[in-house]
């Protein structure tokens, strides 16, 4: 790969507790009651950072962008969208997403993100999981567990990619699983976190920090 070629990694961080085990690279759970989804809630809901790190295959961090997305709601998919929009960068060629629940189970929809944004989308997870039927159950009912089901369910497989001795799981869409393990061993230079996710993820940790969140 091209050591200019560029990929827009997604985390994001927000204040939780005990951490759930859960197909989803975020360190934090939340306790609320979230069988609710409706607009009065989402709006009184507290707010997870997400940031966008733009890296080059090289490892040249190459842009920054924030926003934001609801805890235990449903607006991830959307948010991804408006910070990528965002950023206006036609030369990212890939996204990477870390995990695909964040924010406490608001789920995203790893096939929509690569047709809205004409991308090939991996979300990388980091940890063996059952999955996360059971959780949604325990946590969700009525139409804001079907929601997420439905978006679960239409997930790419998860599948396992061996990065400098260490296991990731990807999930893909847009592009085949040959070309997925291509994208993460690239951007993996070492350990194995992909570049652009770790460093979205340390900027959204001193964003979440320094706002006070």
């Amino acid at each position: 790969m091209k050591s200019g070629t560029r990929a827009l990694g997604i985390a994001e961080s927000y204040p939780g507790s005990a951490r759930a085990s859960t197909d989803d690279s975020s360190e934090h759970s939340f306790s609320t009651d979230a069988t609710s989804t409706s607009d009065d809630s989402r709006d009184s809901a507290p707010k997870s950072i997400l940031c966008g790190a733009v890296v080059r295959a090289n490892g040249v961090v190459d842009g920054l962008e924030y926003g934001t997305c609801t805890v235990g709601g449903d607006d991830a998919t959307d948010a991804i969208v408006s910070l990528y929009d965002s950023l206006g960068r036609e030369d990212v060629r890939y996204v990477l997403v870390s995990g695909i629940a964040p924010a406490w189970f608001n789920l995203v929809d790893i096939g929509r993100l690569a047709s809205e944004l004409d991308r090939p989308v991996l979300s990388v997870s980091f940890e063996e999981s059952e999955g996360l039927e059971s959780a949604l159950a325990e946590q969700f009912s009525g139409d804001a567990l079907s929601r997420r089901l439905d978006i679960y369910r239409g997930a790419p497989p998860r599948r396992a990619v061996e990065v400098n001795g260490e296991r990731l799981f990807v999930r893909a869409a847009g592009c085949d699983d040959e070309e997925a393990t291509k994208v993460v061993r690239a951007f993996t230079p070492t350990g194995g976190r992909p570049e652009p996710l770790r460093v979205a993820r340390m900027a959204a940790r001193a964003a979440r920090r320094f706002v006070g969140n």
